[in-house]
C-alpha cells in the first residue's frame, strides 16, 4: 500500500496537519475529514493529488478516491493523524456558511442515508445471489437441486429480516438504544401479526414497510429519551427499556402500522401512476433531472422508497431509470477523454472510467463533468435518453445498491437486454450531445 500511504501523507499535508483533522471516515468512494479549521485546508493541493478525482465540501470535507482505495487510505490516514477531539474554530467563515445551508430537510435526509448506506453491502450481495439463482431457474435449471436451494436460502436472509437492521440503525442514528428500534422493526414485520385482530381486521405482517419501522424506531428513541428525564436511576435499567416497549408497541400496532400503511400505498401508487400516465416522458425528466438531485443531497431520501417498492411490488422500476443519468455521464467522460489534450483531465477520466461503468459515479461528477460545466449538462441529457427508453419497455430491479452494468444481474422478469440497450444508449446519447457540443479545450484550464 504504497501508493496508497503516499496519497495519505500527502492529503495529511494540505488538509492542515493531523491536528487539523478531528475525525477520518470514508463510505464506498469518498474519504471524509472533519476538520477543526477549514481556513487551514488546501483543497486545491488536495484536488492535485495523485489519484484524487476531485472534492465535495458538505458538513465534512469529501474527497472522491474511488472504491477499494479510499478504505486503504483511510487506513493510513487514520494511523498518521491519530485521534483527539476538539470543536471546530467558532470564528470560521466558512464553517458558518455551511451551518447555514444545512436545513432540517437536508440533515432528515442526511440521517435516513445513514440508516441504510451501512447495509448496501449485504443488499448488494443478496441481491446479485438471488439473481443468479433465478437467472438460472429461467434459463432450465432445476430449483430443487440443493446449490439452487442454497443461493436462494442465502439470498433471501437480509431481505427477510431487513426491517429489524432498518429498526436499529435508526434508533442508532437518532441516539437511542439500537435494541429497542431492532424491537421496533420485529413489531412491523413478525409473521404473528396474522394471528391479531384489532377493532375486527387482521393485522397484516410487514404492513406499512420500511416507512412504518422507521417512525416506531424513531418513536423508541423520543419515549426512551422521555422516561429516561423522570425515572430514577436505581431503576432505570428495568423500567425505561420496559415502559417504553409497552407504550410504543401499542401504538405501533393500534396507530403507527396503520398509518404507515396508507403512506406506503400512497407513494407507490404515486410513483406507479407516474410512469404509467407519462411514460417515457416521465422516465426521461427523472434521469435527467437525477444528478442535479445527487448534488444537493436529496438521493438520499428515495432509499427508503425503493425498498418499499420491493416490499411491495417485488421490485422497483425506478432504479433502473436513474441508474441511466450515471451512464449518461460515463458516456459525456468518454468524449471529454477523446477530446482534450490536458493530461491531467485524461488521467483523472482513466482512473475514474472503469468504476463509473459498474455505476459508481462521484468520481466521474465531482472529478469530471461538474468542474468542467457544460458536460454536466450534456450528461444529464444522455441519461433523460436511457431514462426515457427504461420507462417505455418498463425495466424494474429487485434489489438497489448499484447501477450500471452491476445492476443487470438484478433486473427483473429477465429483461437483462432491454436494460443493456438502455445503458447503451445513455452512453451513446451522452458521448455524442459532448461530443458535438458539450466541450471545449478552454474548459479544462480549470482541471490544472
Amino acid at each position: 500500500m504504497i501508493k496508497e500511504k503516499q496519497m495519505a501523507i500527502s492529503i495529511l499535508k494540505h488538509a492542515g496537519g493531523k491536528e487539523n483533522i478531528r475525525l477520518v471516515t470514508h463510505c464506498m468512494t469518498r474519504l471524509r475529514l472533519d476538520l477543526r479549521d477549514w481556513n487551514k485546508a488546501d483543497t486545491e493541493k488536495i484536488k492535485e493529488v495523485p489519484g484524487v478525482m476531485g472534492i465535495h465540501e458538505d458538513e465534512t470535507l469529501h474527497i472522491i478516491i474511488g472504491p477499494g482505495q479510499v478504505n486503504k487510505v483511510a487506513t493510513e490516514l487514520t494511523g498518521l493523524a491519530g485521534g483527539g477531539e476538539m470543536s471546530v474554530n467558532a470564528g470560521d467563515r466558512q464553517a458558518a456558511t455551511r451551518l447555514k445551508n444545512d436545513t432540517p430537510i437536508k440533515r432528515l435526509l442526511r440521517k435516513i442515508g445513514n440508516i441504510y448506506i451501512p447495509l448496501i453491502p449485504g443488499v448488494v450481495a443478496s441481491g446479485i445471489l438471488t439473481g443468479i439463482a433465478n437467472f438460472a431457474k429461467n434459463a432450465g435449471v432445476d430449483p430443487e437441486t440443493l446449490w439452487m436451494k442454497l443461493l436462494l436460502f442465502i439470498g433471501s436472509g437480509i431481505f427477510t429480516y431487513l426491517g429489524v437492521l432498518v429498526g436499529w440503525n435508526t434508533a442508532k442514528e437518532f441516539r437511542g438504544t439500537p435494541v429497542l428500534g431492532a424491537i421496533a422493526g420485529m413489531l412491523i414485520i413478525n409473521p404473528a401479526l396474522a394471528d391479531l385482530t384489532i377493532f375486527g381486521k387482521a393485522l397484516v405482517p410487514g404492513q406499512g414497510g420500511f416507512f412504518g419501522i422507521m417512525l416506531a424506531a424513531w418513536l423508541m428513541v423520543v419515549v426512551e429519551h422521555s422516561i429516561r428525564k423522570v425515572i430514577p436511576s436505581a431503576v432505570d435499567i428495568l423500567f425505561t427499556p420496559l415502559l417504553t416497549v409497552l407504550l410504543v408497541g401499542m401504538l405501533t400496532l393500534f396507530l403507527i402500522q396503520p398509518a404507515a400503511g396508507v403512506l406506503s400505498g400512497f407513494v407507490t401508487g404515486m410513483i406507479g401512476s407516474v410512469l404509467e400516465v407519462g411514460g417515457f416522458v416521465a422516465g426521461g425528466l427523472l434521469s435527467g433531472f437525477f444528478l442535479p438531485v445527487i448534488l444537493v443531497g436529496l438521493h438520499h431520501g428515495l432509499t427508503p422508497i425503493h425498498m418499499e417498492l420491493i416490499h411491495t411490488l417485488g421490485h422497483t422500476p425506478l432504479l433502473p431509470i436513474l441508474a441511466m443519468a450515471g451512464a449518461g455521464q460515463v458516456g459525456a467522460a468518454l468524449a471529454v477523454y477523446i477530446k482534450t489534450r490536458n493530461e491531467r483531465l485524461r488521467t483523472i477520466i482513466r482512473g475514474a472510467l472503469p468504476v463509473g461503468f459498474l455505476g459508481i459515479g462521484e468520481p466521474l461528477l465531482y472529478g469530471v463533468t461538474l468542474p468542467l460545466g457544460r458536460p454536466f449538462m450534456t450528461a444529464c441529457m444522455g441519461g433523460a435518453v436511457g431514462g426515457a427508453y427504461q420507462a417505455l419497455v418498463r425495466t424494474a430491479s429487485s434489489g438497489i445498491g448499484v447501477s450500471g452494468l452491476s445492476l443487470m444481474p438484478l433486473i427483473a422478469d429477465n429483461k437483462y437486454i432491454l436494460y443493456l440497450i438502455g445503458l447503451l444508449m445513455a452512453y451513446a446519447a451522452g458521448f455524442l450531445f459532448t461530443y458535438l457540443f458539450g466541450f471545449t479545450e478552454e474548459m479544462a484550464d480549470n482541471i490544472d
